[in-house]
């Protein structure tokens, strides 16, 4: 394994991460409901495809991105703490890597879904975990808001992550095989 930024991690890392900041800038990435946190999210999943794709170090900026748009565009007043809104969000991508590569020699498709979970819900309950040791809401809330936003995010994770990282890989060996084979 490649230590270190290279081309392809820094190239990966911006396209990411560029995808991060235009869920952030149009919104897109924030889906507003009625609930304590004020909006479901799908910006983690740059991240948990991040860390998967190219590692922690990748996986860490994306979830800053993610994290410094959530502080930027809060709308509720526990986002507004870069202690809720950035630090909980640098672990995201670090641990969907941490669990990809836990599990690869099991099933690599596995893999990939048990990792979108894991990142998902290490955005909840990181995110929801400090907004309680802050302060801003009790735990009940807290496990409320988890169960009915966390949950669906880690759903929606695990598929878009499953979808992003299969079909990046099936591209990626096919490339490679190309090349041995001389074809290109």
């Amino acid at each position: 394994m490649e230590k270190g930024l290279t081309v392809r991690k820094i190239v990966i890392a911006g396209v990411l991460g560029a995808i991060a900041i235009l869920l952030g800038v149009t919104r897109l990435g924030y889906i507003p409901v009625p609930t304590a946190a004020g909006n479901a999210t799908i910006m983690h999943i740059p991240a948990v495809i991040g860390g998967i794709m190219e590692g922690p170090l990748v996986g860490l900026l994306i979830g800053l991105i993610f994290g410094v748009s959530s502080f930027f565009n809060a709308t509720v007043p526990l986002f507004k703490d870069p202690l809720v809104a950035i630090l909980p969000r640098l672990f995201i991508g670090v641990v969907a890597f941490l669990v990809y590569v836990g599990l690869r020699r099991v099933n690599q498709y596995v893999a990939i879904g048990v990792a979108g979970f894991f990142g998902s819900m290490t955005n909840t309950i990181l995110v929801l975990g400090m907004a309680v040791a802050r302060g801003y809401m009790p735990a009940d809330v807290a496990i409320g808001v988890a169960v009915a936003n966390g949950l669906p995010e880690a759903v929606v994770g695990v598929i878009v992550t499953l979808a992003v990282v299969a079909a990046w890989m099936k591209i990626g060996s096919g490339r490679k095989r190309s090349k041995i084979s001389g074809d290109m």
